[in-house]
């Protein structure tokens, strides 16, 4: 064991600290604190370890609201305050800006975060039947480990879901093929709620008719996934509300399937679009690209506001979904949706000129697109990342490479209690 003094945290939600040159990231350590820890893993360059006890706490430190935490790896920072949280996301991107990408913004944007706890709509449980902790076990994994945490409840998603762990436990248990029922998808709509159970083997006419009671009883949507996503079909009740949210400031309602991807967080998910169209600013005439626009989270808001959008996406089911939510929603002819690989850039360099553009990619982020933007470079480029290190990269491209200037970035707290950095950032060229 040893001792040390935290400086800071990382971007995984750790304590970052020097011992004799050598830097270690501490779990569960917060800045400014004295610790005593143990290393987990040597590394030649760093170590990691975990948190042994807290000497000096900080005055950030926060009892953990949930009793698995620190087992189960879905939260990361439940203690440490919500404020200190944000605080601590926004140096993270600050810092992945300028040591990434050579940029700096002109100014931040103000943090946007909303309610921390009963705010996850979207979540993927795994199930596993281990006699010797008795029985099946549903939740998320344990940190740093592919063991499932034995959990009877959940702080972070809706108060439904986290009641129904412990009688998916009992449920499951029940089944003929309690062991070949590994995952259960979570998708919280505001007049539904569905679970998806991933099943490697066909129900048996018993297995049937528990999950009827099941589904009955507790007022959930159970769908039985066979195979890959696509395979996802709704089992019981025959007649339901379909899964939506609704994005009120723009009199929108969009439509969703439990295995698309939607943002988890719906009440931050309104801010968020909000203030993207804020900094967007489409007026009628104006024609808007929006890429890897999914459902028309943006590209509708965008086509209430008057002006021309096509909203581009890579999954072709997801293009069909979005024109559904288009035509559901009274803009069919307001705007489009294309099908496009934003990811190649043969693809990218055949999308047409547009004024502004909106830009909401995975992880991976979007290099290729933006470069592609040289060609018809927009005046107005606004994007949404949920990875600092992929923004800074592209924005070193927009900036660096491209001439547009970064008039503003911040947070977006999607992720109350996780490690995870969601932002927003607008960059203009004269």
């Amino acid at each position: 064991m040893s001792f040390a003094r935290v400086e800071s945290l990382d971007r995984e939600g750790r304590g970052v600290a020097h011992v004799d040159g050598k830097a270690v990231f501490i779990d569960g350590a917060l800045p400014g604190e004295a610790v005593e820890f143990a290393p987990y893993r040597k590394k030649p360059a760093y170590d990691l370890a975990q948190l042994l006890r807290v000497i000096e706490p900080s005055p950030a430190r926060v009892v953990p609201r949930c009793p698995h935490y620190g087992v189960c790896g879905g939260c990361s920072l439940q203690h440490m305050d919500e404020r200190s949280q944000v605080a601590a996301k926004q140096r993270v991107l600050e810092d992945a800006l300028w040591h990434i990408g050579r940029v700096r913004p002109a100014s931040m944007l103000a943090p946007i975060h909303g309610l921390p706890w009963r705010y996850r709509n979207r979540a993927r449980l795994s199930a596993r039947l281990v006699p010797r902790k008795g029985g099946v076990l549903v939740g998320f994994r344990e940190r740093r480990s592919t063991f499932v945490a034995d959990m009877r409840g959940c702080e972070v998603v809706p108060a439904a879901v986290s009641e129904a762990i412990p009688k998916l436990r009992e449920l499951i248990g029940a089944l003929s093929l309690a062991d070949r029922l590994p995952q259960i998808e979570v998708a919280v709509g505001e007049e539904a709620t569905v679970l998806v159970l991933r099943i490697l083997r066909p129900l048996a006419a018993p297995d049937e008719a528990l999950l009827r009671d099941f589904a009955d009883a507790n007022g959930i949507q159970l769908w039985l996934q066979p195979a890959g996503p696509e395979s996802a079909t709704p089992f019981w009740p025959p007649s339901t509300p379909p899964l939506a949210y609704a994005l009120p400031d723009f009199d929108l309602r969009i439509a969703f399937g439990p295995t698309d991807f939607t943002q988890v967080n719906h009440a931050v998910n309104r801010v968020m679009v909000r203030r993207a169209l804020a900094l967007l600013d489409p007026r009628p005439g104006e024609r808007i690209a929006d890429f890897f626009c999914g459902l028309g989270n943006f590209t509708l808001p965008i086509a209430r506001m008057g002006a021309a959008v096509t909203g581009y996406e890579g999954a072709e089911g997801l293009v069909r979904r979005a024109r559904g939510n288009a035509e559901a929603n009274g803009l069919p002819g307001a705007c489009r949706f294309e099908a496009a690989n934003l990811f190649d850039p043969a693809a990218c360099a055949r999308i047409p000129a547009c004024d502004k553009a909106l830009l909401d990619p995975p992880r991976e982020g979007a290099v290729e697109l933006v470069k592609s933007l040289a060609e018809h470079a927009p005046r107005r480029v606004v994007y949404v990342s949920c990875d600092p290190a992929t923004l800074a990269r592209d924005a070193g491209v927009l900036v660096n490479l491209l001439g547009y200037e970064l008039g503003a970035a911040g947070i977006v707290n999607m992720f109350p209690h996780t490690s995870h950095v969601e932002s927003i950032a607008v960059f203009e060229r004269s």
